[in-house]
């Protein structure tokens, strides 16, 4: 017996003194509700309410029951209400910044489809691995080495027009006799790359082939880097997704090709971190960008 719709039916009954008009208000056949009623005092081992008349009266154990009944009701409502409210709590999922609107769009209706009301939060690495620190977002895609990554980025060069190669070599910018006073070529980070293990090797590469300190620098935004590559000669460290956003020719560092972003997810609670891990995995991994899938 489902004890709460029968008590739902109880109360229905008992409010309107009539089996038709309780059960209409409890929207539901005149039968059931009945057939409820029965099964709840076959259920207790006493009858309800005295049928002996044309009206329907509460026997004096269905008085004493009432109170006990309602609040078993109240009780259940209330539950059903809290239950709308945590399917519809949002969820705050720090992403990064360089992720597109479209790609990011999709992923928010992706975590509908799962009942997840997704709210992104464009951030920098620093702040997305704070934010998930202090727990201001329920989960945050964390830059990590792609060793240790769930989702894996690769990187290589773009610029404006470049050479049909099948990668692009650090070692060719460097600065001779020969070129002058001509402006040596730049290499742009963006913030999103600005982070220990995609930043630092290519700034020891750049050391290693004697490249000029001023040819590798970190940009205050992507606008800032896409602003100087469209401009000049200079190359924009970049996913390939981004090239071609924005109209650049991609290729990757002949001398670091297994350059690329990391992604993991960091949050408080581990049922969170799965629910994006798992349910929005694919969506994610076209949010950031990435080509190659990593075991999970």
């Amino acid at each position: 017996m489902d004890l709460v719709a029968a008590c739902r039916a109880f109360v229905a009954v008992s409010g309107y003194a009539s089996f038709t008009a309780g059960a209409a208000a409890a929207q539901i056949p005149q039968s059931v509700a009945s057939r409820r009623i029965a099964a709840l005092e076959r259920h207790f081992g006493a009858r309800l309410f005295d049928r002996s008349t044309r009206t329907v009266t509460l026997t004096p154990f269905g008085r004493d029951m009432l109170p006990s009944a309602r609040r078993l009701v109240d009780l259940a409502e209330a539950m059903e209400h809290a239950a709308v409210r945590a399917r519809l709590r949002p969820f705050r999922l720090a992403v990064p910044a360089v992720c597109a609107p479209r790609a990011l769009a999709r992923l928010v209706a992706q975590a509908r489809r799962h009942e997840l009301l997704l709210e992104a939060h464009p951030a920098e690495p620093a702040e997305r691995a704070e934010l998930a620190r202090v727990l201001e977002v329920r989960a945050a895609l964390v830059a990590v080495p792609p060793a240790e990554a769930t989702w894996r980025v690769p990187l290589g060069l773009a610029g404006r027009a470049e050479p049909a190669l099948p990668a692009l070599y650090l070692e060719t910018l460097r600065v001779g006799r020969a070129d002058g006073e001509a402006p040596a070529r730049r290499v742009w980070i963006q913030p999103e790359d600005d982070v220990p293990h995609v930043r630092d090797p290519v700034m020891r590469l750049r050391d290693a082939l004697g490249l000029r300190p001023g040819q590798v620098r970190v940009a205050a935004s992507l606008v800032a880097a896409a602003a100087e590559v469209l401009g000049s000669a200079d190359l924009l460290l970049c996913s390939q997704l981004q090239a071609a956003e924005l109209g650049l020719h991609w290729r990757p560092v002949g001398e670091l090709a297994t350059a690329a972003r990391g992604y993991r997810i960091a949050a408080g609670r581990r049922e969170d971190a799965d629910a994006v891990r798992t349910l929005l995995h694919a969506a994610v991994r076209r949010c950031l960008g990435g080509v190659e899938e990593v075991a999970r």
